[in-house]
């Protein structure tokens, strides 16, 4: 089924959503794992490779569109579904004004994950899911982390009895990604991430992270300094941002490097938080690892491309004055409810 005509099949089906049980059988023929739209993003391989960041896109706003629509419908069948119950029963006044209603709102990480997502997409980025559960050979070897790395110690992974590990870092999924949708794509991975450490006011056991990757041909550190420019201006809603960029290593890409972002609360005059330099770090990013496209099926004599990743939960202390990580896994509702107001 080709884009034209799954559009047609959605806007004819979910016209037809009357009951919960309708809901169910178009979520499972459309929206699940084996549903027509994750067959129609399965097909990206035989997309031209330039035409590919541009389809993963159209696919994830049909994907995102068809939710929408879906979960409207939802709420309104279970809206009807509580107002009938409510009517028959004659000790409920419906009309009577509700008291002391609080409103919710959405967590600090599903704000600033969300605005990610919509970033990038924009920028034709591909968005993908990825588990929390990684074999050996996904979370360390495929992105040149070797045995005697002190990533694989046992005070930074968490180890299960069955060998695998819960995920240090979404960089694990740059080795599906490749396989997927390579030699040419945009794709980012967000999602929770797992350290065996003790936990302080800057370190968590569960954070959330996201990856992000560009592979073509003729890629260079001029494009990673562009998009990382571009989105480091659009995350913080900030046009006056300077970045730069300072030699680092890490096993999966060469050159490595750490890039810095005018510190955004002393606007780079120098205070406590960015240690008096006018710089915070961001973004740890640089040019693939060779080994690492390798792995991936991919040519590094023809292709090139460049990796970054970054922490949302730092994110979302920097953009709200977050000084203490712990409190994102607290469950303190006064601290959710208050802090992105």
């Amino acid at each position: 089924m080709d884009i034209s005509n799954l559009k047609k099949a959605i806007d004819q089906e979910i016209a037809g959503v009357k009951t919960e049980d309708d809901v169910f059988a178009f979520h499972q023929k459309f929206l699940s794992k084996s549903g027509e739209i994750t067959k129609l993003m399965a097909g990206i391989k035989d997309i031209a490779p330039e035409k590919r960041g541009e389809f993963g896109k159209t696919c994830n706003a049909i994907k995102q569109d068809t939710e929408t629509r879906l979960f409207k419908i939802q709420d309104e069948i279970k809206a009807v579904a509580l107002r009938e119950k409510l009517m028959s029963d004659p000790l409920v006044d419906i009309t009577i004004p509700r008291l002391n209603t609080k409103r919710g709102t959405l967590h600090p990480i599903t704000i600033v994950t969300r605005d990610v997502e919509e970033v990038l997409e924009r920028m034709g980025f591909i968005v993908e899911e990825g588990n929390e559960i990684a074999t050996e050979f996904e979370n360390f070897e495929s992105i040149n982390i070797p045995k005697h790395h002190p990533a694989r110690d046992m005070q930074d992974t968490f180890w299960l009895s069955d060998g695998r590990v819960l995920r240090t870092h979404t960089s694990m999924w740059q080795n599906y990604m490749m396989k997927k949708y390579g030699p040419s794509f945009r794709a980012i991975c967000p999602g929770r991430c797992f350290r065996n450490e003790a936990t302080d006011a800057t370190h968590e056991n569960t954070f959330f992270q996201v990856e992000g990757m560009m592979v073509g041909k003729d890629i260079s550190i001029a494009n990673l300094l562009y998009f990382m420019k571009e989105i480091t201006t659009a995350l913080l809603k900030r046009d006056d941002i300077e970045v730069r960029l300072r030699p680092s290593y890490f096993p999966f890409t060469e050159p490595s490097f750490e890039m810095d972002a005018t510190c955004v609360f002393c606007d780079g005059k120098g205070c406590p938080i960015c240690k008096h330099s006018g710089w915070i770090e961001l973004f740890p990013c640089g040019m693939i690892h060779p080994r690492v496209l390798e792995m991936g099926g991919i040519n590094p004599k023809e292709y090139r491309g460049f990796a970054f990743g970054f922490g949302l939960t730092r994110l979302a202390m920097l953009r709200w004055g977050i000084k203490d990580i712990r409190m994102f896994n607290s469950g303190n509702l006064d601290f959710l409810a208050g802090v992105t107001k």
